[in-house]
């Protein structure tokens, strides 16, 4: 839903983010020409292999993005600082050294208190931490990132996810809007697919299979579009059009092994197809592999009744 340079998944460990530490002090006590040029050389050691990273499910554990892009040409060296001690930050956030994590963030303001990157990671700090004073106070610095740049797209998509957390799904649709409409931002398909499950929570079908189909046409691989589109076009009765997106997921997740999901999926085909010896075969294997899971209870149900609609 950005390019390249918007978005990274930092993968360095602990003892190569420990090497670099001496280096960042290193770097804040030298003359602003000598300490711009190994800020920048840091930087690029740092964000080197990134990729953006998102989540399938809107309230996950990781369910932001993070980026350390510039946002304009002030003062280059602090801002290449800001930009290291966000990385960093990003770090010990997904290994959820959440205090360390705000001391990186608080040098970073320190150095370039204009660089929305931080403050949108901020906001992603306080909503992984989950207090409800953290939650409160993560908006603003959500609403400081998009302030500081309304074109930072993942600072939408990530204000949308936190806005989908507190329940305040209208917002959240309007935030994964903005983001999912932006060509060439690397994370839209995913803003996209946040966007279609906004509207399911708001009970708006025909706007959530929009959604997915913008997703489909952005990336066909979309497992996520595939599967709620499904559940989609079943609601509608589209059996042969769910049947072809069903099959098309199937080779999808090949290898990945089956969710109860897709199997409850399958069998719904099936059943509306009055093909009885693949509903009984997904079924045992859902009862079989999954007996806990709500897509078994859901089978169950309609086994004991089954001219009753699924449920």
């Amino acid at each position: 839903m950005m390019t390249s340079k918007d978005s990274c998944q930092f993968k360095y460990q602990k003892p190569f983010l420990s090497a670099f530490k001496p280096l960042i002090s290193a770097i804040e006590s030298l003359a602003t020409p000598k300490r711009m040029l190994l800020a920048s050389a840091l930087a690029g050691l740092l964000l080197s292999g990134c990729q953006s990273t998102t989540t399938n499910d809107l309230t996950g554990s990781t369910p932001y993005q993070t980026s350390t892009r510039p946002t304009s040409d002030r003062n280059l060296d602090q801002q290449e600082i800001a930009r290291v001690r966000t990385s960093l930050a990003a770090q010990y956030i997904r290994k959820n050294e959440l205090d360390t994590a705000q001391r990186q963030l608080e040098k970073a303001f320190a150095a370039d208190s204009r660089y929305a990157p931080a403050y949108d990671m901020m906001g992603v700090l306080l909503q992984q931490e989950g207090s409800r004073i953290n939650l409160e106070k993560a908006d603003q610095y959500f609403k400081k990132a998009i302030a500081l740049d309304k074109d930072f797209e993942q600072a939408h998509n990530n204000y949308g996810v936190y806005l989908s957390q507190m329940k305040r799904y209208k917002e959240a649709a309007a935030q994964f809007e903005i983001a999912g409409a932006a060509l060439g931002y690397e994370g839209r398909i995913g803003a996209l697919e946040n966007l279609g499950r906004t509207y399911l929570q708001l009970d708006d079908h025909p706007a959530a299979a929009k959604a997915f189909l913008r997703a489909l046409d952005g990336n066909r691989n979309s497992i996520i579009a595939h599967i709620e589109l499904v559940d989609l076009l079943l609601e509608q009765q589209r059996v042969q059009q769910a049947q072809r997106l069903y099959d098309e997921t199937l080779i999808l997740v090949q290898g990945q092994g089956i969710s109860p999901r897709l199997l409850l999926q399958g069998i719904k085909i099936a059943a509306a197809q009055n093909n009885k010896t693949t509903r009984q075969q997904l079924a045992q294997q859902l009862l079989s592999a999954y007996p806990l899971s709500d897509e078994a209870k859901q089978l169950k149900t309609w086994l004991n009744n089954p001219e009753a609609p699924w449920k």
